[in-house]
């Protein structure tokens, strides 16, 4: 059976509270100090997860790219969505959908931080093209710290195609850009909707910004022109949030 192998006491630990049934095994370095363990020992015990225990050259010299911390859990793959399953799981929900949508990032570590905060942010899938942009990777799991294993993630073959199918379902897509003129605090978000983010430096492409209803901008007020990827997601994402709750 295929498993990846996820190193560092708090992303195991994370793995094992969000998504238990996922991970096989644990492997666990003999010499190091179990009291900073015990947490992921509990967890591993209560869910009858197996944990050998090695010495810690040889865990290291298993998995010498991993920053382990003298644990390593191995877990079975992320699946991403089918793209028939994206259309099936809205149609379960009984509020408005809330959706997040990248338009090619290829940064482990930005999908990881981005999973994170689609996460908290209660978001109910997050879209991604096939092409050109990074998937679940190890490295996006550990960033995400149990984020990958309990958001929905969805590669579709067409971006522009599914976005126009997320418009004929009812969704309003707010795709964010530098140079938008329309304040991101501006709009109603209590809808369906789907915000749309860009590639790290490229931004959205022709054809995903002609899909959106309206393009949405943060306000930069140093010198700098433009924020991460991630951390405009988040900004974005919690104003709709923010918007819901006052609903509630």
């Amino acid at each position: 059976m295929e498993t990846e192998s996820l190193g560092g006491i708090h992303a195991v630990e994370s793995i094992l509270q969000r998504a238990p049934a996922t991970v096989q095994q644990i492997l666990l370095a003999q010499s190091r100090n179990e009291k900073r363990m015990q947490a992921i020992l509990k967890i591993a015990a209560s869910q009858d997860i197996a944990i050998e225990r090695l010495d810690a050259r040889e865990l290291d010299r298993r998995y010498p790219q991993i920053r382990h911390q003298g644990v390593v859990a191995l877990c079975r793959p992320v699946r991403p969505l089918a793209e028939t399953e994206l259309l099936q799981l809205l149609t379960r929900l009984d509020r408005p959908g809330f959706l997040l949508v990248l338009d090619g990032v290829t940064d482990p570590h930005n999908l990881g931080a981005l999973l994170r905060s689609a996460d908290a942010a209660g978001v109910d899938c997050v879209i991604s093209p096939k092409d050109s942009s990074v998937g679940i990777t190890p490295v996006v799991r550990k960033v995400a710290s149990g984020a990958a294993d309990t958001v929905p993630f969805c590669q579709v073959t067409n971006l522009a195609r599914t976005l126009g199918e997320l418009k004929d379902a009812g969704y309003w897509m707010y795709g964010a850009a530098d140079e938008a003129a329309d304040h991101y605090t501006a709009h109603d978000y209590r809808g369906p909707v789907a915000l749309v983010m860009g590639a790290e430096g490229s931004g959205l492409r022709r054809l995903t910004r002609e899909h959106c209803d309206v393009m949405i901008g943060i306000p930069m007020a140093g010198a700098v022109s433009s924020l991460n990827v991630s951390v405009a997601a988040g900004i974005c994402l919690f104003e709709v949030v923010r918007q819901r709750n006052l609903q509630a």
